[in-house]
């Protein structure tokens, strides 16, 4: 297969076919002809192995597959052996799709555990908007990733890390809610921001009005606008907090990182979503060094290294490469 742009004919073809390779090698009774006749078929177009991630990506976000299932044994071959296709098993592959799969995904719709569209997307080095299948708007921070997918019976985002501002389409019969961590906020239309760091979330309303739950908590804590909720996973509830004038959660949106004095054990956390490796501290008492300024969130690694000339601290390496971050101690004179 050429890799010039695709029909959507032929789009649809590829999808069905992950489609069933993502059913048949889950299924306890897949045989060896059928894992070879997959690993044909990757090796046919760049383009199969993209999509069958993504369908696995949908059903164990669905809990129809087993989490860290990865059945590809796939190696690509060397360009100067031709790849041996055999026809047959895909041929009645094709087949069976086309009877079984269009069935499959309207009962799986209908029961509300497929989803009718999954999107993906991710912030690196700028921030980014992005428009979901249900018309909401979301905002991504810098090293964002996030995954939508529509239900019948509601709308679900996973924030597996970064941070997000949603401005939610309003339909009170299609909740919306927002997985971060091992807590979740639904809603049925508002505006507001999900910060996710490590296990550490944190959920800041604008507009509306928004439930927020921790792993251990029954129905949920509602906020109004300028309210605030924040979790650990593993925490019983959510605490909560009333932000005032001065808070910096949204000043991302405008490029900026506000540390308003804060120890540096605060500052970290809020410093580190900007970098590939985190920063550490030495020890607590660097931790309790206080930090004050305005930054761009695209200069933090210049930011961390002008530390030492308004701080009293010095920068070491860690084993792995992280800036670790020592307070220098003041010398004693004997008298």
């Amino acid at each position: 297969m050429n890799h010039d742009r695709l029909t959507p004919t032929e789009e649809d073809a590829i999808t069905d076919a992950a489609a069933h390779w993502c059913m048949r090698l889950h299924a306890d009774d897949c045989t060896a002809a059928e894992r070879e006749a997959f690993d044909q078929w990757l090796a046919a177009d760049p383009r199969h192995l993209d999509e069958y991630r993504a369908m696995r990506d949908i059903w164990q976000t669905a809990d129809l597959l087993p989490r860290n299932a990865d059945v590809i044994a796939f190696t690509p071959q060397p360009q100067h052996q031709p790849v041996r296709r055999n026809w047959q098993p895909l041929a009645s592959a094709a087949a069976i799709a086309l009877l079984v799969l269009p069935l499959a995904g309207w009962i799986g719709w209908e029961q509300a555990w497929l989803p009718n569209h999954y999107q993906h997307f991710e912030a690196s080095d700028q921030v980014r908007q992005v428009q979901l299948s249900d018309g909401s708007v979301v905002e991504l921070n810098l090293h964002t990733d996030l995954r939508f997918l529509n239900y019948k019976d509601q709308r679900q985002v996973t924030l597996s890390k970064g941070e997000a501002f949603f401005k939610v389409t309003h339909d009170s019969s299609h909740p919306f809610i927002v997985r971060a961590g091992l807590g979740q906020t639904r809603v049925t239309g508002t505006q507001f921001n999900v910060w996710k760091y490590n296990d550490q979330v944190k959920v800041t309303l604008v507009e509306g009005s928004v439930l927020v739950s921790s792993h251990g908590s029954d129905g949920g804590y509602r906020l109004g606008p300028g309210m605030q909720a924040a979790y650990h996973s593993g925490d019983f509830e959510p605490t909560l907090r009333q932000s005032d004038d001065t808070d910096n959660s949204l000043a991302w949106r405008d490029g900026r990182l506000v540390l308003d004095n804060l120890s540096l054990s605060q500052a970290l956390p809020v410093i580190n979503r900007y970098l590939d490796k985190p920063l550490l501290l030495a020890d607590e008492s660097t931790g309790a060094i206080r930090v004050s300024g305005v930054y761009n969130t695209r200069e933090v690694r210049r930011m961390i290294d002008n530390l030492p000339k308004v701080l009293p601290i010095y920068l070491t390496r860690s084993k792995d490469g992280s800036t670790v971050l020592n307070r220098i101690t003041p010398l004693t004179h004997k008298g």
